[in-house]
């Protein structure tokens, strides 16, 4: 289990580290051109890179959402549950600090005005988007995230093609919906960077960890019981 979670760490580490590091830095940088569209693909690569770095250690979650959905998909014990949600949680909260030192040597900035990356709805909302279509976009998306996690992963899937799979479908989740909550899908993510935020971040922080860890859990039992091959 030390070295499960470990693998954890080390994961959501670099998850949030490449993705909200490209968000906060290179995104917010004109001249490096790589806008929302680059940091959705930061996103995807952070995960395809360490799902092969890791995964035949941990199985490469990166996210408590995807750790509870695939127990609900009877792909996980519970025994796991804890240690890796912490591990998780842990590793967010470690780059995000990285990140914090980072951006600190940047004369005038400001982690709450800036917002560091962090998820919202409302008036926080990149887009102006509401609860509502916040709640709606992170529920359908996490739950066809674990759909593709489940499938990119059953014996029956194409071999060696998980880490793709489960790469391209993140960063496709961000290109959908950066504009709406900044996507999270993930809440050691959203609690990594909302713990430096300090304010608004932190009272919607209780949408970022319902919401995916509910549509994570659909999931995992749409595929466990609709989809699964039962042989």
């Amino acid at each position: 289990m030390l070295k499960k979670t470990a693998a954890e760490f080390f994961g959501t580490f670099w998850l949030v580290f490449g993705g909200c590091g490209s968000a906060l830095f290179a995104a917010t940088f004109p001249q490096s051109g790589i806008g929302f569209v680059g940091v959705a693909l930061a996103f995807g690569l952070t995960v395809l890179t360490m799902a092969c770095a890791v995964g035949h250690i941990s199985g490469g979650h990166f996210n408590p959402a995807v750790t509870l959905g695939l127990w609900a998909g009877g792909r996980f014990s519970v025994k796991g549950v804890v240690p890796y949600i912490i591990a998780q949680v842990a590793g967010g909260i470690a780059a995000a600090g990285i990140l914090y030192l980072i951006a600190s040597g940047k004369a005038g900035f400001d982690a709450t005005a800036n917002g560091f990356a962090s998820n919202g709805f409302g008036e926080h909302s990149p887009g102006g988007y509401s609860l509502q279509a916040a709640v709606i976009i992170e529920l359908v998306l996490t739950m066809f995230f674990l759909i593709v996690i489940h499938g990119a992963t059953d014996k029956k899937a194409p071999a060696g093609l998980a880490p793709v799979a489960i790469g391209l479908a993140l960063t496709l989740i961000h290109l959908i919906s950066i504009p709406v909550t900044n996507t999270s899908v993930n809440p050691a993510r959203s609690t990594a960077v909302a713990l430096f935020q300090g304010t608004w971040a932190l009272q919607q922080l209780w949408l970022f960890w319902l919401v995916p860890v509910v549509g994570g859990c659909i999931g995992g039992l749409i595929y466990r019981f609709l989809l699964q091959s039962k042989d």
